[in-house]
């Protein structure tokens, strides 16, 4: 099997690792845009990702790999199979890693319907595509800002719905689409559209490292991970251990994550002190901030108290994710939003909402560092 870079021996971009981790954590997120120049470790990060996830458990014999506990989660012939007294096999696999190629066309991605063969035969005959593959995966989408608009918006849509529904000549089919999106793009090749950038949950500006430093380290662990893969990946595989652990933690708390009418309103007032258009991104910083509850939790050992709770520092982490690509830029302004300003609005925002202040950091496992927070109520 081919050893992948270790997500943990990244270094820097603290961000977009974030971004992904709460992606991992909660797919209903809805995917992460990494916007940046050449050469910043996008596509190094996602695979790495991917690596790092922990097995599932699929229907075996199914190309959409059903989940086979969650009957609202199959595709079609699961669904009629085990309504019909099947027994479905089971078997476990690493979570995929697909990557959609910028030359992919609607029936590519979505998958086709034989019409002929159901006119014939009266049943109902489907040729998987990119989305199928992609379920309970992985989908990584790299120029995505030179993909086909029409491409795009597919995409968005069943990464939104988490099914993927074709429909030829009054013959449908639908199976689950449910997966972890990230695209990335070079904005010196040419820009997403507003519609489209809006509707990615989660947008991060990498850059190069400038500290020498740090770009010390990178050469140094690039040269030792091709000299030698294994090795290199054996000494970080603790720290890989670790950051799996804590995301399987994760998963498991979220559901538990509860928050309060005054969190709501933080995050309402927030988004209206910059303006935002739509509503899309007090969803998002939501659905993050849960998130990002739960990976705190998960690593400072409090997640087993009764009720977990959405943080002041949850929100602002979330918020730092979800609404910089969301702002109304004026010209030569960047896409980097002030963690300061952002800290200062949130306390202006909880000051209206009469809530008080919370606090404290949690630390990423190994050398790179990550982020956290603290206080909230109400079940999702």
């Amino acid at each position: 099997m081919q050893i992948i870079f270790p997500f943990s021996a990244i270094v820097g971009q603290d961000r977009m690792k974030m971004a992904l981790i709460l992606n991992a954590i909660s797919p209903k997120i809805g995917g992460v845009l990494i916007r940046g120049e050449r050469g910043t470790a996008k596509s190094t990060a996602a695979r790495a990702l991917a690596a790092l996830l922990p097995e599932i458990d699929v229907v075996a014999d199914c190309p959409f790999n059903c989940d086979p506990i969650q009957p609202d989660q199959m595709c079609d012939q699961c669904r009629e199979r085990q309504t019909a007294g099947e027994h479905l096999p089971v078997a476990r696999r690493r979570i995929r890693f697909v990557d959609l190629p910028v030359s992919a066309t609607e029936d590519r991605v979505v998958g086709t319907l034989d019409i002929e063969a159901a006119l014939k035969t009266g049943r109902k005959r489907f040729e998987p595509g990119v989305l199928a593959a992609a379920n309970r995966g992985l989908l990584y989408v790299d120029e995505v800002n030179l993909l086909d608009d029409h491409v795009v918006d597919l995409l968005l849509d069943s990464a939104a719905m988490g099914r993927n529904v074709v429909e030829r000549e009054g013959i449908s089919f639908s199976h689950p689409a449910r997966f972890i999106l990230v695209g990335t793009m070079n904005p010196e090749e040419g820009e997403l559209r507003p519609q489209l950038l809006d509707r990615f949950a989660l947008c991060v500006e990498v850059r190069g490292i400038a500290d020498p430093l740090s770009r010390v380290n990178i050469l140094e662990r690039t040269v030792e991970f091709e000299s030698d893969p294994d090795g290199f990946f054996a000494e970080w595989e603790p720290y890989e251990q670790q950051l799996c652990g804590e995301i399987a933690r994760a998963r498991e708390l979220l559901p538990q994550v509860s928050y309060d009418a005054g969190n709501l309103y933080t995050i309402a007032e927030l988004t209206a002190s910059y303006n935002v258009d739509g509503h899309r991104a007090d969803i998002v910083i939501l659905k993050a901030a849960l998130a990002h509850a739960a990976l705190r939790l998960s690593r400072d050992g409090t997640g087993r108290r009764e009720e977990p709770e959405v943080t002041e520092v949850d929100i602002l982490a979330a918020a730092e994710l979800a609404l910089p690509h969301r702002l109304r830029r004026q010209p030569f302004q960047d896409g980097v939003l002030s963690l300061e300003d952002l800290a200062v609005r949130l306390s202006q925002a909880r000051d209206k909402v009469g809530e008080k202040p919370a606090g404290l950091a949690a630390s990423a496992p190994g050398p790179q560092a990550g982020e956290s927070g603290d206080a909230g109520k109400k079940k999702r």
